[in-house]
């Protein structure tokens, strides 16, 4: 389809980096919502007389509001569009962040740590799926995975608050999330301006919006880069003369069927391994790790100095795996860094000082997130555009499942297996997770979405 076609043949320029970087604020004020909690609970445990089961309960509010936002943003970003859902979901996120800065008591606080999660979850499971629907075939890779990338820096920002605002006044622990949800309001200003996914637009009938989109952005590509446009490639040249059918409204039950059907089992499940594979070992590494040190009498992972190097490592983790992604294909990426995790993990189980163990975590921290990054690139491009959304939610949320269950399973493991025996389980996770997506996953680097689920588009019909 030309229209499909103008859009793919446009170079990467400004206007594609301003998308980036209005999505990518978006996941950076999620990843330091995530990452604040952490410093949160002394105070909040200070505040209410908390007893341990009531501070789990917050640290696992997030995950579970997550779990159930990236659900829901799936779902009504297939039927409503993209662009409304990640607007609400911003808006939502910064609403409830503000009332549990605000909250009297620890039941307003858990409930609303909750429906902020919720928000943040829609909000990471839809932005994915949104730009890449922009973004030429030969670049998304790299795209998507830089994307993905500016949550380490909301990890980073969490530490600094964590250590410079929290434990310097009275009410640290709410001025900090406060601090997390009050620039949102400028970045949904500027979101305002932001199109809705030419893709979305075509899917359901509304041709003439999708072509003022894709006319707009070949002026502002043109303008910024001061050269003609690439001409469209001569197999696409046919004018758009109807849209793609419309299907029906996704819902759930109709969903799961699709996902599950045949043609798109095997992509389903690869997809939904992966995430649990790298969220479980995640969540379960990074929430256990401390405490399993200390009871053998290292307490390094205590420091803030320990914190902000895991989280600095974040950083190159990210954005390598994203240059990497266009090279070697996003599948052989995340089998790469999972790879990676695998030998970290084996290497931290290892250490006994505080230098090795401080190396050896932010090696960790470099190969989880960078398998994050190949990740985000991956799961928007295995769904065809009619489900892209839910797909990639659901993906997500699946994950979600696999962080709240790491720190029981973990837990239980360190009883059972001692410390040793928490590595080897997280580490043969890590391994199955490799095998998955070498042997069944698909490549994907420099093809047309629509070339990559056209088989999937067959069979929906």
């Amino acid at each position: 389809m030309t229209l499909l076609a103008r859009l793919d043949r446009l170079p990467l320029s400004r206007p594609h980096y301003l998308l980036l970087l209005i999505g990518g604020l978006g996941y950076t004020f999620d990843g330091m919502d995530s990452a604040v909690v952490a410093f949160l609970l002394p105070s909040a445990q200070d505040a209410w007389g908390l007893s341990n089961g009531q501070l789990g309960l917050i640290g696992s509010a997030t995950p579970f509001g997550f779990l159930f936002g990236a659900t829901v943003a799936g779902l009504l970003g297939d039927r409503i569009g993209r662009k409304k859902v990640m607007m609400y979901a911003l808006a939502f996120y910064a609403a409830f962040s503000v009332v549990a800065a605000f909250a009297p008591n620890y039941e307003v606080f858990l409930g609303s740590r909750v429906l902020a999660g919720a928000g943040a979850g829609a909000e990471s499971a839809i932005i994915a799926p949104f730009l890449s629907e922009f973004v030429p075939a030969k670049r998304r890779g790299w795209f998507i995975g830089a994307l993905a990338g500016f949550f380490s820096f909301g990890f980073v920002m969490a530490a600094l608050i964590g250590r410079f605002v929290v434990p310097t006044m009275d009410d640290g622990w709410r001025v900090a999330q406060l601090i997390t949800a009050l620039p949102i309001v400028m970045l949904l200003w500027w979101r305002r301006s932001l199109p809705e996914s030419p893709r979305f637009l075509l899917q359901n009938g509304r041709v003439d919006e999708a072509e003022a989109v894709v006319a707009d952005l070949e002026r502002r590509v043109e303008r910024a880069t001061g050269q003609p446009l690439p001409p469209v490639p001569e197999s696409a040249a046919q004018p758009v003369t109807s849209a793609a059918p419309k299907t029906a409204g996704v819902n759930l039950l109709s969903a799961l069927r699709f996902l599950w059907s045949p043609v798109m089992a095997r992509r389903t499940a690869v997809t939904w391994l992966i995430w649990f594979v790298i969220t479980f070992s995640y969540y379960g590494f990074f929430s256990w790790i401390p405490t399993l040190l200390v009871q053998r009498g290292i307490t390094v992972t205590k420091s803030f100095e320990f914190s902000i190097i895991i989280y600095l490592a974040q950083i190159p983790g990210y954005f390598s795996a994203a240059w990497l992604s266009e090279r070697l294909d996003r599948k052989n990426t995340i089998a790469i860094y999972l790879s990676g995790s695998a030998v970290s993990a084996f290497w931290l189980s290892q250490m006994d000082t505080p230098a090795t163990i401080t190396l050896a975590g932010a090696a960790l921290s470099f190969f989880l997130n960078g398998t994050y990054a190949g990740v985000y690139s991956y799961t928007p491009e295995v769904f065809p555009t009619w489900i892209r959304a839910t797909g990639t939610g659901l993906s997500s949320a699946f994950g979600r499942v696999g962080s709240i269950l790491a720190p029981t399973i973990i837990g239980l493991s360190a009883a059972n297996l001692g410390f040793g025996g928490v590595f080897g389980l997280t580490t043969a996770v890590l391994v199955a997770g490799v095998v998955c997506v070498v042997v069944f996953g698909l490549a994907t680097a420099g093809r047309s979405l629509e070339e990559l689920t056209e088989p999937a588009k067959e069979a929906s019909r």
